[in-house]
């Protein structure tokens, strides 16, 4: 404890072998650090993510021990600025937690910001009347990819940095393909769009903020999809010759113009997104054609018409707030906690009542902690179970009703998956209860179009309008239509046409149609 006290850390991770099944030796440890190092986080495995497999576990409580401090920090200061007002933390599963909790937890945040997007798309569901979609998430530097039948599903078999982070999340992939992704040829000569990114500063070419390589972004430019007499977020205005020029060089690096070439790199881009989006769907025995797809993110809108037409899909959605949908779902999320434990045993040697005695204890756990939180209304549970066929490495989480339901739920899910089942014994590995309270409910206003036509009849006409295109336009036809998101309503555009608000732009390419429904949302429809 000397040598630990002369390293003056800022947290303390600890992970025994066996925690999982016998926390108490951690939890000495972590009472004798404290004691000694009152001011340091400690963070330990059988708190953190108490279950088998020590390597996943091990790492998750690093991360939580490194993530710890700085996000105490900084929560601490947001809570002082704040003059005493509650302040919720979006979780990686979709829930929130209470801000000083939050730094006990950090390894639960990683993917808050693309979870706030799920949560928001599947309230805007149930306002519209719709749960099924494939959605992905643009932003400057990546894009995340998920599938939606129903509420959002979270997964404890989740990556970040090629690192196993066992907490739960909400289940997507990500790929370093956004915005600002960089585009450059490789020693063989090949095109390669990311996963290198020109981040917001000096950011794309056309940001005309000292950026030298072409990204996605100059791409869209040069191809005449967003306007460069536009202003963006923050009063950002775009340098379209530049771009172009940029464009150039590559293009003549590859033998093509510049036209070619921007093609080529959003080809790639789309590709790469593409083959995401097979592995949530086809890869999982899902049709993508029974799904809409759903664009959010500030550069999603540019890429949804091709995306969609390369997965044989022929309806898409860009949600109302597209560009920070995420921050609504932060807005509309939950309270609540996903908990879980190791409990390894053949299903067949467990009665029902025993693996309901175990499951009533987690819930009792979130129930707890919720009611100190003080949350609001009724707290709801949603129990679950991860079986496995007897001999194999991975688990599938099916909900808890009863071992005859849980035996077919997994049978059913394992022949979706995977294509086949096994006539062998179920094990039961790990308990899990995801217990919830009261959110906010999400009701936007709906569009009352008669009005909405009147008073946006002229403004509709100043902006429906046409933006020149460089010379290396798709379609070659020199100019895209574009409009102002607002004055868009119930009747169909066909495109080609730009749509354009203040942190996103959507294209509508050619043989697809747009309108505006009740709530806001652009509806596309493959012709």
């Amino acid at each position: 404890m000397q040598q630990l006290v002369a390293l003056k850390p800022e947290a303390v991770a600890i992970n025994l072998l066996f925690s999982f099944l016998a926390p108490a030796h951690e939890q000495r440890i972590e009472a004798a650090i404290e004691r000694a190092l009152p001011d340091v986080l400690v963070s330990r495995s059988s708190r953190v993510l108490p279950e088998y497999k020590e390597y996943e576990r091990g790492v998750a409580t690093w991360l939580n021990a490194s993530l710890g401090p700085v996000v105490y920090r900084y929560l601490s200061t947001l809570e002082k600025e704040l003059n005493g007002n509650s302040l919720q933390i979006m979780q990686s599963s979709g829930e929130t937690i209470a801000a000083d909790k939050a730094s006990r937890t950090a390894v639960n945040l990683l993917l808050s910001g693309p979870a706030g997007g799920l949560t928001a798309l599947h309230a805007l569901g149930l306002q519209t009347g719709t749960s099924r979609f494939i959605s992905f998430d643009m932003g400057g530097t990546s894009t995340d990819v998920a599938l939606l039948d129903g509420a959002p599903v979270t997964t404890n078999e989740g990556t970040i940095a090629e690192l196993p982070v066992g907490v739960p999340m909400v289940d997507m992939h990500t790929i370093g393909a956004g915005g600002g992704s960089i585009a450059a040829l490789d020693t063989g000569g090949m095109l390669q769009v990311g996963p290198r990114s020109a981040g917001a500063v000096p950011g794309p070419v056309c940001y005309g903020q000292g950026g030298t390589q072409v990204t996605v972004t100059d791409a869209h430019v040069v191809l005449g999809r967003i306007d460069p007499s536009s202003t963006l977020a923050g009063g950002l205005t775009l340098d379209s010759a530049a771009a172009l020029e940029a464009l150039e060089r590559l293009g003549a690096a590859m033998g093509v113009d510049a036209k070619t070439a921007a093609e080529g790199v959003l080809a790639v881009a789309n590709e790469q997104i593409a083959a995401a989006i097979r592995l949530i769907s086809v890869n999982r025995g899902y049709n993508p054609q029974d799904f809409t797809l759903t664009s959010f993110g500030g550069a999603g809108g540019l890429h949804v018409c091709a995306l969609a037409e390369a997965m044989n899909m022929t309806r898409a959605l860009v949600p109302i707030h597209g560009g920070v949908l995420s921050a609504l779902g932060m807005i509309v999320a939950q309270p609540g906690r996903q908990l879980s434990r190791t409990a390894t045993a053949l299903l067949s040697d467990l009665t029902d009542a025993e693996i309901e005695n175990g499951l009533a204890e987690l819930e009792a756990q979130g129930r707890a902690e919720l009611t100190a939180e003080g949350a609001q209304g009724a707290l709801a549970a949603k129990p679950s179970v991860d079986l496995r066929y007897k001999g194999q490495s991975y688990t599938l989480n099916v909900p808890w009703h009863s071992r005859a339901q849980a035996k077919q739920a997994f049978v059913a899910l394992h022949r979706q998956r995977f294509g086949y089942d096994h006539d062998t014994e179920l094990e039961l590995v790990n308990l899990r209860s995801a217990v919830t309270a009261q959110g906010v409910e999400l009701v936007l206003p709906r569009a009352d179009f008669d009005n909405t036509n009147r008073s946006t009849k002229s403004a509709a006409n100043k902006v429906h309008s046409t933006h020149p295109a460089s010379s290396a336009t798709t379609y070659g036809s020199g100019a895209y239509p574009s409009i102002r998101r607002e004055a868009l309503d119930e009747h169909e555009r066909e495109g080609p046409l730009v749509i354009i608000e203040l942190a996103a732009t959507t294209f509508v390419a050619p043989g697809w149609c747009a309108k505006r429904d009740v709530i806001g949302n652009i509806e596309l429809r493959k012709r």
